[in-house]
């Protein structure tokens, strides 16, 4: 445990140490606080039923962030590591394989939700000096925020693998990219299956991440998805430990 907190801190200081961290946080910052801009000038221009919250997590911009930003996150995560040649170093100190994924995978996710911490400051704005019917309360922002953060521990997952896949940088982005995207382009198709056809409407259905983000806005928790987030993270960071313990013994 203690080599494990021990890497975990030097994972999550080296995004801070360079100019990716910093750039990324920007980039985020600058996309949400388009987004909620818009959102604002779309309420004063014509009636609404939403609230702005709903009408965000709906819209382009959080999916932009999360399927753009993501990869970059977990891309140095392991090939960073295979490409400087410290991998083998880091294989060999006195830590397990397990706790090598669990620090890394964690550092990823603490950066992660430290980048969707300006959207608290948003929602606070929006509760504050919006209209009661347009504002959403304490327990539909907790309720979008923790889908927020489950949404991230499978991209974090995903991203990992992809990386222990991958020697470079590029190449684990462009990886972890293909994920993000596939799963998106999963949950679109959910909308064009003909639910008749049964099983694969449903399975379609279950893992519709847009409904899963909409229902959350609501201030809906179902534990379907909950289930799905879990579950599907541990596979992915399963498979990034295999794929881990190979290359010890090449």
């Amino acid at each position: 445990m203690r080599g494990c907190l021990i890497l975990l801190r030097r994972e999550l200081g080296s995004y801070f140490v360079s100019w990716t961290g910093y750039v990324v946080i920007s980039a985020v910052v600058f996309l949400i606080g388009l987004g909620y801009i818009g959102l604002i000038e779309a309420v004063n221009n014509e009636p609404i039923t939403k609230s702005v919250v709903e009408m965000f997590f709906e819209s382009h911009y959080f999916w932009l962030v999360l399927l753009l930003v993501s990869p970059l996150i977990t891309m140095r995560t392991f090939a960073r590591e295979k490409s400087t040649g410290t991998f083998e170093t880091l294989m060999t100190s006195p830590t397990t394989e397990i706790e090598v994924v669990a620090a890394k995978f964690l550092a990823a996710l603490i950066f992660y939700i430290i980048m969707w911490s300006p959207l608290i400051i948003c929602m606070a704005v929006i509760q504050e000096y919006m209209p009661t019917d347009l504002s959403s309360d304490f327990g539909r922002t907790l309720s979008v925020f923790a889908g927020v953060v489950l949404v991230g521990f499978l991209y974090m997952a995903m991203g990992c693998f992809a990386s222990a896949l991958s020697r470079s940088q590029t190449s684990a982005a462009i990886v972890g990219y293909a994920f993000g995207i596939g799963l998106f382009i999963l949950s679109f198709l959910s909308y064009a299956i003909n639910p008749q056809l049964g099983l694969i409407s449903t399975v379609l259905g279950y893992i519709n991440m847009i409904e899963h983000i909409r229902d959350f806005a609501r201030g809906v928790i179902d534990t379907r998805p909950i289930v799905f987030y879990l579950t599907t993270s541990f596979l992915f960071l399963n498979l990034t430990l295999r794929v881990i313990e190979s290359r010890r013994w090449k």
